[in-house]
């Protein structure tokens, strides 16, 4: 496997010692699923791209704090890039900001949801059971951190996974992208560092309650060993 990884964020600085950057951190979670070979990660914030795509398997497109439909300049370029990607059918997996940018450029509506954030541990129902690795699952539970979303599916999707608070949680089309809202490549102590930093956009009760939940887990090693099924699949 040879994978590109566009990080598309740095992370706070009391906490980069510990988790490196969300590419690092995506290797970890993904070499944890199984996965061998290359892993290249390039910061879109900075501009850092390869030179072509050509001889990876996949792009891997991280979250941001950024919106996928601001103008900034970063953000136009690598919607550019990732609507070439598209263009092509070069395997793309998009996570949280990288899901809902690879939907804008389907064509899919994606904003602020009216709902307010997205934090903590969050239930979703799983409607791919058939998918490599899902092992027939009708449900996940995954670590979430948004304040948009997708508000429809991208025409000629498959939708993977949905909730009431986030009904368009991850969906696939055919077999180069699969994109998904919420964060597999969080662990409990990250989640709750950005639980932390937003007690007071939370709310107290909002708070205590995601705070809570991260005591019972999560599942993102079962979505990262689908990742890996989909980048490895001919």
């Amino acid at each position: 496997m040879k994978l590109c990884i566009l990080e598309n964020d740095y992370l706070d600085p009391a906490v980069e010692a510990t988790y490196q950057g969300y590419g690092a951190m995506f290797e970890r979670l993904l070499r944890d699923a199984g996965a061998t070979g290359d892993f290249d990660i390039f910061n879109t914030v900075k501009g850092q791209y390869p030179e072509t795509f050509d001889a990876y398997d996949a792009v891997l497109l991280t979250g941001s704090r950024a919106d996928c439909f601001s103008q900034e300049p970063w953000v136009l370029a690598l919607r550019q890039k990732v609507q070439a990607l598209l263009d092509a059918k070069k395997k793309l997996i998009g996570v949280c900001f990288g899901h809902q940018l690879i939907a804008l450029c389907l064509g899919a509506q994606v904003g602020r949801a009216p709902q307010g954030w997205g934090a903590g541990r969050m239930q979703y129902q799983w409607l791919a059971p058939d998918l490599p690795q899902a092992q027939g699952r009708s449900d996940i539970a995954l670590l979430a951190s948004h304040q948009d979303q997708v508000f429809d599916l991208p025409a000629g999707a498959r939708l993977l996974a949905s909730s009431e608070f986030c009904p368009v949680a991850a969906f696939a089309v055919q077999d180069h992208v699969f994109c998904v809202q919420a964060h597999p490549e969080f662990v409990e102590d990250y989640s709750s560092f950005l639980l932390n930093k937003r007690r007071a956009l939370l709310g107290e009760e909002k708070y205590s309650a995601c705070m809570q939940g991260l005591a019972q887990g999560h599942e993102g090693l079962a979505v990262a060993r689908m990742m890996v099924a989909f980048i490895n699949a001919d």
